[in-house]
Formats: C-alpha cells, sequence, structure tokens
C-alpha cells in the first residue's frame, strides 16, 4: 500500500519569512515591502485642488523608475455598533432630536442593507528580485528602504500619507487578509 504524501499549505505560499525591518522574503530569492497608503478624499476637494492633486499623481508616477504594485482591498462595513450607539441615546434627547436620530438610523440601515458602505485599504507593494544570491538581504533591505522613501515624498505632494508597515504582526494580518478575502482586516491597523 503506497502512501499519500500530504502537502501542507506552507509549500503553495511564496513566503519564505518576514524580516526585522517588515521586508517579506520569498522563496526564489525575490523580496517585498507593503506600504499602507492612507489616502485623502478627493471628492471634497475644489476644482483647483484636484487638478493639483493630478498633477502631482503624474510627478509620482514619473518619479518612480521602478515597478510597484497598487491593490485596494475593500470590505463592508458592519454598523450595527455605530447604530445601537444612536438607539441607546434616543431616550435622552429631545423629542425633534429624536425624530432626526430615527431617520438617520434608518439611513444608515439602508446603506448597510444595499451593501454601500464599505471600507476601503490602499497598499503599494513593492518588489526587489536579485538573481545574484550573494548579499541579496542586505542589497534588498537597501533598495525597498530607497523605494519607499521615494514613494513616501512623491505620494505626501498628493495629500497621502505612505505608512511603512514594519511590525510583523501587521505584516502577517495584511497578508492573512490578502489571502483570505472573507475576512475583514482588523481595524486597528492605520
Amino acid at each position: 500500500m503506497k502512501k499519500q504524501k500530504i502537502n501542507s499549505v506552507q509549500l503553495w505560499l511564496p513566503f519564505e519569512e518576514i524580516l526585522e525591518n517588515g521586508i517579506i522574503k520569498l522563496k526564489k530569492n525575490e523580496y517585498i515591502k507593503i506600504i499602507k497608503i492612507n489616502p485623502i478624499n478627493f471628492n471634497l476637494k475644489s476644482e483647483l485642488e484636484k487638478e493639483s492633486i493630478i498633477n502631482s499623481y503624474k510627478l509620482f508616477l514619473r518619479t518612480c523608475n521602478f515597478n510597484f504594485q497598487i491593490l485596494i482591498q475593500s470590505s463592508k462595513e458592519d454598523l450595527s455598533k455605530h447604530i445601537s450607539k444612536i438607539q441607546n441615546q434616543l431616550n435622552s434627547e429631545e423629542k425633534n432630536i429624536q425624530e432626526i436620530s430615527k431617520k438617520y438610523i434608518q439611513y444608515i440601515q439602508n446603506l448597510n442593507h444595499s451593501k454601500k458602505s464599505s471600507s476601503k485599504n490602499f497598499y503599494i507593494i513593492l518588489k526587489y528580485e536579485n538573481k545574484n544570491k550573494e548579499d541579496a538581504e542586505n542589497y534588498a533591505i537597501e533598495d525597498l528602504n530607497e523605494k519607499y522613501f521615494k514613494i513616501k515624498e512623491s505620494i505626501s505632494r498628493c495629500g497621502n500619507i505612505a505608512k511603512d508597515i514594519s511590525k510583523k504582526e501587521e505584516i502577517e494580518q495584511i497578508l492573512f487578509s490578502f489571502l483570505n478575502t472573507r475576512i475583514e482586516i482588523k481595524k486597528n491597523i492605520n
């Protein structure tokens, strides 16, 4: 009787290890760095501001003369805690404010049921490939950090904030959310 070889998920995943500085070592001597972007609300800007932001974004794309991936991760918001908080305050409010609060609760419930309430996380993923295996890790760290600072500077001109994700727990959580799209990323990553 032949024994069947059981493959683990770890063999399938492309990740080898997460380094102390937040860089992820992949198999085949490749490295990646994940940058979280806190965006501005473009729709709230004036026409002049929008034009300036678009020009800054064009400059950002021209300045970054290396490959990168932009990843947008959407997840449905659970507004039930917000609704229950408003409902708890209803009894202590005046009658006219109670009516406004009830209408607001109805509006939020409609948003929640129609699945229009969602949050988005924005990431830029940088990759370093080194065909020469000698001292690859040091070159990767230097290269990816240099690219990160270039992106941080360029994207800040657009009004966005680039956050270096360097804690192992945060990276594991983000990777888990990338691979398991049915489970939302925890809200404590800012």
